[in-house]
């Protein structure tokens, strides 16, 4: 009995203590949780039944390339996928309200597209809560976080020159990567769009994570991009808007048709001339 008075009484007796609770309450959540934890994360992206619809469209739309459960798929014939666990209901709401999933031409990148007649908003929202169920990530952002109105557009153009301009241009034209990827042009994005885009990171693109860019800074960011379209070409065409490579362009192709047919006229008019 006084052996045991001691044990109990060593120093290392209390710590003991405190590691056998922790271990016994960490199996009572692992056994609970998982049901729990879903329920949690299709209620952050849209209702706890969207879940099971959203499974459904994933198994009709989505399961030939990512599986039956999301885990990823490869086929060198084509109909390969990535893994969807993780990749949250903001990646799901980005790729499908684009148009760029589900994708039927595999190729180098996914373009925007025309929306199939299934997508709308509510199975975008059922299948977005599927994915979040399957291991969480990022959730849609609120309204409050991706509107314009509420940024700074001189903050935003300062941030939007130091990380974005090297792929989408000055003014989000969007520009040619390798392999036959490019930064497509922000013109048609919308701001959620464009705030799920920094947070996923899609194709080529990086992630910036909170870290990075606070979601302060990137409601500027969209407040630069929006004030960018509403700006006007006060000197002629914008010509795309891509840069000084499409004005030199231009400026030779119209600067040597006009040398040319003013060749062409000094030489008909010196004949004419040399003829009377």
């Amino acid at each position: 009995m006084n052996s045991i008075t001691a044990r109990r009484r060593h120093p290392l007796a209390r710590y003991a203590v405190l590691i056998l609770a922790l271990s016994l309450l960490g199996v009572v959540y692992a056994l609970a949780a998982p049901v729990g934890d879903r329920a949690d994360a299709a209620i952050a992206s849209g209702k706890a039944d969207d879940v099971a619809a959203g499974k459904d469209l994933f198994a009709a739309h989505c399961a030939s390339c990512h599986g039956l459960n999301g885990e990823g798929s490869y086929s060198s014939g084509g109909g390969s996928g990535p893994s969807l666990v993780g990749v949250g209901a903001a990646a799901v709401d980005f790729q499908v309200s684009s148009g760029r999933m589900p994708y039927a031409d595999p190729g180098p990148q996914a373009p925007r597209k025309r929306l199939p007649e299934w997508v709308n908003q509510d199975s975008i929202r059922q299948l977005a809560a599927y994915v979040q169920s399957l291991g969480g990530g990022p959730t849609k952002p609120s309204l409050e976080s991706v509107d314009p109105s509420k940024g700074d557009p001189a903050k935003g153009g300062e941030l939007f020159r130091a990380n974005c301009i090297q792929c989408h241009n000055f003014v989000g034209s969007g520009g040619g990567l390798t392999y036959g990827k490019y930064a497509p042009p922000l013109n048609p994005a919308t701001p959620t769009q464009i705030y799920e885009a920094m947070i996923t990171g899609p194709q080529a693109m990086p992630v910036f994570n909170d870290t990075t860019i606070t979601p302060d800074e990137k409601r500027d960011m969209i407040a630069y991009i929006v004030s960018v379209r509403q700006q006007t070409d006060p000197g002629g065409s914008g010509l795309g808007r891509i840069g000084p490579v499409t004005e030199g362009l231009v400026a030779w192709i119209v600067g040597i048709s006009l040398l040319a047919l003013a060749a062409i006229w000094i030489t008909a008019k010196k004949r004419q001339v040399n003829h009377d």
